[in-house]
């Protein structure tokens, strides 16, 4: 909770790209004061690094635990590509991959997907 907390201050302080950061994915507990930041590429890791230490002085003030730490590492998880859809069909089919409930949409409101 505090962690989102934070990342809505942030928000509004301008610093959007700190802000996607922090919300993309739930920081991950390594030990019982140590947790890891999994961010996409080495561009966030640079500018997370700049401005960690008013995060994890946030959560020690917050939590009253000053051996709170944190580390920002590249996710190893495989990234997938962009897709360019061509038709309104195919992006249908993308988003249906994600959410099996447009179809039960699509067929109760009797919408036509094809564009």
């Amino acid at each position: 909770m505090l962690w989102r907390r934070f990342a809505f201050q942030v928000k509004d302080k301008g610093m959007e790209t700190f802000y996607n950061a922090l919300v993309k994915r739930e920081p991950v507990l390594l030990e019982e004061d140590h947790f890891r930041l999994e961010v996409d590429n080495q561009i966030q890791v640079d500018y997370i690094n700049a401005h960690i230490q008013d995060l994890i002085g946030f959560i020690r003030k917050e939590t009253k635990n000053y051996f709170i730490q944190i580390q920002v590492e590249i996710t190893t998880e495989q990234q997938q590509e962009d897709v360019k859809f061509l038709t309104g069909k195919d992006k249908f089919a993308a988003l249906a991959r994600k959410n099996p409930s447009l179809h039960t949409l699509k067929t109760v409101f009797n919408l036509d997907i094809e564009f």
